[in-house]
């Protein structure tokens, strides 16, 4: 079943260099660099999924399907776990009113209805998370799109014992957006016990743990931190920012940074 509410809710050329390191006692830093494929635009997909919906796992799959076929482009894959749900049977241990909040404000930017599956795309338009065909026909379009505005975003990670240290730097041309910076782990599962998908063995891609949001009215440049995630592994998890105006939700530039380099 899709739950809908009443409630109305490019061209990049990306210079990244992420460093990683385990600090540790006299531990040198481990650093590699990392750079996006030039000459191409860039698609932030962000899904508003539950594990107590039951028309939600195709489009879960869907995330993860386009996770592998775009692993080379400048795909970024983002779901939210809403919290809605989660009073009809089952609470889905990843869900948080943030998320839900933030699937509202897109329904006041976009003047849409909140529902899950909902997937929005560089934050100006919607679709249903699991049709796919209406999917990859915006992804072709944003990824080849020529005029999109051009935002470099450079990230650093750094793991302590206790948390996860992002540093970032970015010139945005417009010191009314916001840099959000996610902390999310790559895939993960579970075996729901009530509620419409009871019995069903779940998988989830690209969760979002912790969004991070600063202005960029005075912070261009800065360390922002996330507590340190239980079960982290290096090859599970990473870190992915991108500048988005808070008033018209578009997004102009976007960055990763990958764990699995680290030993």
């Amino acid at each position: 079943m899709i739950l809908k509410n009443t409630i109305t809710v490019g061209f990049l050329t990306l210079s990244l260099f992420s460093a990683f390191a385990f600090v540790q006692k006299d531990e040198k830093e481990k650093i590699k660099q990392y750079s996006t494929t030039e000459n191409k635009g860039f698609a932030v997909l962000e899904l508003f999924t539950s594990e107590g919906c039951s028309s939600c796992p195709p489009a879960d799959e869907l995330m993860g399907k386009i996770e592998k076929e775009y692993n080379n482009e400048n795909v970024y894959i983002l779901s939210y776990h809403i919290d809605y749900w989660n009073r009809l049977g089952w609470k889905d241990r990843f869900s948080s009113a943030e998320n839900s909040q933030r699937q509202q404000m897109y329904s006041r930017i976009l003047s849409s209805q909140v529902y899950t599956p909902q997937l929005i795309i560089n934050g100006e338009t919607e679709f249903v998370g699991s049709d796919e065909n209406a999917v990859s026909k915006a992804l072709q379009t944003v990824l080849f799109n020529s005029n999109s505005q051009n935002t470099t975003i450079n990230l650093s990670a750094r793991i302590t014992k206790n948390e996860i240290q992002v540093q970032y730097e970015t010139y945005a041309p417009d010191s009314k957006n916001n840099l959000l910076i996610s902390l999310l782990e790559k895939q993960s599962s579970t075996q729901v016990g009530k509620g419409e998908n009871e019995g069903r063995h779940l998988q989830h891609w690209q969760i979002v743990h912790k969004q991070n949001v600063i202005s960029l009215n005075k912070n261009q440049k800065g360390i922002t931190a996330f507590q340190f995630p239980k079960q982290f592994s290096a090859d599970n998890w990473e870190v992915i920012a991108f500048i988005q105006n808070p008033k018209t939700g578009k997004i102009s530039g976007t960055a990763k940074v990958n764990f699995n380099s680290i030993k």
